[in-house]
């Protein structure tokens, strides 16, 4: 059978073959610890359980548990149009295995959590995708459960190694953004100078007292850079003593809290961290046939196979769960959307400043359950840096230092999208925990919260987990938005946030932290800010950190 033109297939490898084929004779296969016997997914030479390494294969049932599902409406390929299915089943021999796959032959209005599916198998090519349709028996199986309970995550963060924190050898000297809208149309390094320049020149410093550099990702894919250090030192000829850059770090603020490091460790005295996005322009250029979507045929991914090509389609299954556990709705997500508009109103720079009531929210067109529209994050161009220097130097420059007084990066979770905590967003819970064991400040002591949002049910989860309302309690924490106001409990992206200012990954929310502290903020200053919490990424391993006046 010839490719089906549209989605991306497997990449059929030695260590997947037995997954991917074994729909061949209508049987599924997974990993198996032969030690412990639990099944392992997605596959690896050693058993993550009792880290055994006598690994086989195992034919199962076929056998699951619906444990999540949304019903994507906007994005689709040629071979599997919109509306469908993306799920999470729990496999019935080892509901700790949830695969990502399609629900197909139902009426999505008639699913429901915990129905027993059984698979079904697609021939595309070389491959069999292991597919699921609500099965006849009506026999309970094994539900999945959480390895870690919400509200537990606490006990599993390492106690602090030293009393001396590294957070304490440096802080924010300086900030500087770019333009900011949509399809600018200039190249992204031109963006990248641009906030560079201006946090250089709010430092008080020049680009030859610059001997570190650090950014995330590192390079430019879709874009989501400019192409890095590389890219940036070419341009400006910088000699720095220290580089940072990757995906494989604490979010986008990964950098500056590396950059932390670097000057705490002695390896560079100011370092200057960016990150540019450009993917509004990106998207007009492909519209236009001058660029190249990004992947190509085949996919090492587990979940593009069936059609789960955004992070809105992972995080809408934790959302469904929260909804289920905890009764959170549409609405509930809704203030949050309402707030950051609000927010954005006052904000100059924002792309999106009309007003919008709930009715706007929920009349908006779906994108996948339960999110709409205006779930989801605003892509744009533009740019942001900030200049982290050694404390000691920090308060003979032009600002106000911003202090450090801690962060949370501990990983607890497993950061497989689809195998990790249930109910929220994953690498939030753990990374939440581990802020508060690095301070005596408590969440009450925070007078302003800058969280990721690149989807409403992101800032929920941040929320819940750095404990300004309890696990399961955001629905009534939220109810009228009065909590998250700028004159509320916790005000909440002040600045508009990733929903209405724009899509900056992360380092937009320390900008706007930074501005609140410094009290720069104009119109919508937060009276009498002095501690902050600003947050980045989430489902891959993020980062928090907790910032401070001196006063």
């Amino acid at each position: 059978m010839a490719d089906a033109p549209g989605r991306p297939l497997p990449q059929i490898t030695l260590d997947n073959e037995y997954f991917w084929t074994s729909g061949a004779d209508g049987r599924l296969r997974l990993q198996e610890c032969q030690g412990c016997q639990a099944l392992i997914h997605p596959p690896a030479p050693i058993c993550r359980y009792c880290r055994g390494h006598d690994i086989g294969v195992r034919t199962v049932s076929g056998r699951a548990t619906l444990s999540a599902f949304t019903v994507n409406h906007r994005f689709g390929f040629p071979d599997l149009p919109p509306p469908y299915v993306i799920a999470q089943v729990a496999i019935a021999e080892d509901p700790r295995v949830r695969l990502t796959t399609n629900i197909i032959d139902c009426d999505p209005d008639a699913l429901e959590l915990g129905q027993p599916v059984e698979v079904v198998f697609q021939q595309r090519a070389d491959v069999w995708l292991p597919l699921f349709t609500p099965s006849a028996d009506a026999m309970p199986l094994p539900q999945p459960e959480d390895a870690i309970a919400p509200q537990d995550f606490g006990t599993h963060v390492r106690p602090m190694l030293t009393k001396n924190k590294f957070e304490d050898h440096s802080a924010i000297t300086g900030i500087g953004a770019s333009r900011l809208g949509r399809r600018l149309m200039v190249p992204p390094l031109a963006l990248t100078i641009e906030a560079c320049e201006a946090a250089v020149a709010d430092a008080g410093l020049t680009f030859d007292d610059i001997d570190g550099m650090s950014t995330y990702p590192g390079l430019d894919v879709a874009g989501m850079g400019e192409g890095g250090v590389s890219a940036l030192e070419g341009a400006l000829g910088l000699k720095p003593t220290w580089i940072n850059g990757g995906m494989d770090t604490f979010g986008p603020g990964g950098s500056v809290i590396a950059a932390m490091m670097a000057v705490a460790t002695g390896m560079a005295r100011h370092v200057l961290c960016f990150r540019t996005l450009w993917e509004a322009t990106f998207g007009q250029l492909m519209k236009e046939g001058k660029m190249s979507p990004p992947g190509g045929a085949r996919t090492t991914s587990w979940q593009m196979p069936f059609g789960a090509t955004s992070a809105a389609h992972t995080l809408a299954l934790n959302a469904q769960r929260h909804f289920q556990r905890y009764g959170t709705t549409r609405e509930t997500l809704g203030w949050i959307a309402l707030n950051q508009r609000a927010n954005a109103a006052l904000n100059p720079t924002a792309i999106y400043r009309d007003p919008m009531s709930m009715d706007d929210y929920l009349n908006a067109r779906l994108i996948t359950t339960p999110f709409g529209l205006y779930d989801c994050d605003v892509p744009c161009d533009g740019a942001v840096a900030v200049i982290v220097s050694a404390v000691d130097v920090a308060r003979d420059m032009p600002q106000p230092p911003v202090l450090f007084e801690a962060v949370g990066t501990q990983i607890i979770e497993r950061t497989d999208w689809d195998q990790t905590t249930m109910t929220h967003e994953p690498q939030v819970l753990g990374q939440a925990a581990h802020l508060w064991t690095r301070t005596s400040l408590q969440p009450g002591d925070v007078d302003v919260a800058e969280l990721y949002d690149g989807f409403t049910f992101n800032c929920l989860s941040w929320l819940e987990a750095l404990g300004f309302c309890g696990i399961g309690e955001a629905r009534d924490f939220l109810d009228g938005g009065k909590n998250i106001a700028r004159d509320g409990v916790i005000p909440l992206n002040t600045h508009g946030g990733q929903l209405s200012h724009g899509r900056t990954h992360g380092m937009g929310l320390i900008h706007e932290a930074v501005s609140q502290l410094r009290g720069e903020a104009g119109e919508r200053q937060v009276a009498n800010a002095h501690v902050a919490v600003a947050s980045s990424g989430g489902l891959t391993p993020s980062g928090v950190m907790l910032l401070r006046t001196e006063t």
